[in-house]
């Protein structure tokens, strides 16, 4: 199990620097991969949680890291894309996954405050139609030299789309833990990516997935797992890996266990002193206890 950190892009971080700062220690840790996550507004449960601090862009930040690192991964979790153009943002990620020498897992999903999408120009109770097709307006952009697409949402011909990404293709995987999610997954996704599940919970979600991707004649193998979880106290419907060492590796190989190939961990906090110590524990105390890591 390969095992990544959340760059706290969303946590209000008042020095935008620290991010990048945490991405280029990570890498020299041994880390695998940095995350970042998607919102434009200070609403709903953001506000709860930074007020009106920076929230900052995830696809820039991603970009300032890919050119202060060599090797770890860059992935979104997740991208909204009812908060996107979805030809805007296949440019924009195939030139980072270009930049970055193809590095980038893009993390995808519906959201859920319609306040925000409906602000960002998106029908609230479309979001998830908007979002298979957009799936399918990326993918055809970044692999068809001809592209053409005649959908509800967007339609184009007769044009030229470059760059192509380096990767063929930019692994897009599904975020989100409802059966919808999970269904979309098993339709569209090159993984499933859920947060904040317990092991037990997760357990049963992969059983469905299994399920659905049968149901859409897709070998389940073909779709992997990663999930993003954060440090400290569970919550009523939120799970996480506690605080200290024991507990934490604790988690993590049951996760390892399920099968899952992705443990993004987030520090959850604004203070970059407490995201750096978080960092280095994790090296220290968890990444070494984990069978199979970056296998």
């Amino acid at each position: 199990m390969r095992i990544g950190f959340s760059l706290l892009n969303n946590q209000g971080l008042d020095d935008a620097r620290a991010m990048v700062e945490l991405a280029i220690r990570a890498e020299a840790l041994g880390f695998d991969s940095v995350w970042t996550h998607d919102h434009v507004f200070n609403v709903g449960h953001v506000f709860d949680r930074i007020g009106g601090k920076p929230y900052y862009e995830p696809l820039t930040v991603l970009s300032h890291v890919a050119a202060r690192t060599e090797r770890v991964r860059l992935g979104t979790s997740v991208l909204v894309l009812p908060y996107h153009n979805p030809i805007r943002l296949a440019k924009t990620a195939a030139t980072l996954d270009v930049l970055s020498g193809g590095r980038l897992t893009m993390g995808v999903g519906v959201g859920s405050i319609e306040k925000e999408t409906t602000a960002m120009g998106a029908p609230f109770a479309e979001r998830g139609a908007f979002t298979d097709e957009a799936i399918a307006v990326m993918r055809t952009l970044w692999s068809e030299d001809e592209p053409k697409f005649d959908g509800k949402y967007s339609r184009f011909a007769g044009m030229k789309f470059s760059p192509k990404p380096l990767q063929k293709p930019i692994p897009v995987i599904i975020g989100g833990i409802s059966r919808a999610a999970i269904r979309r997954a098993a339709r569209l996704g090159d993984g499933w990516h859920p947060l904040g599940l317990s092991p037990e919970a997760l357990g049963q979600s992969m059983a469905t997935l299994r399920d659905e991707a049968r149901a859409c004649g897709r070998d389940a193998t073909k779709i992997p797992v990663s999930i993003a979880m954060t440090l400290g106290a569970s919550t009523r419907g939120r799970a996480t890996l506690g605080r200290a060492p024991a507990e934490i590796v604790k988690h993590a190989r049951a996760y390892a266990e399920l099968g899952v190939e992705t443990l993004a961990i987030s520090a959850g906090t604004s203070d970059p002193k407490e995201a750096r110590s978080a960092l280095e524990m994790l090296a220290l105390e968890v990444l070494p206890a984990i069978p199979g890591r970056g296998q």
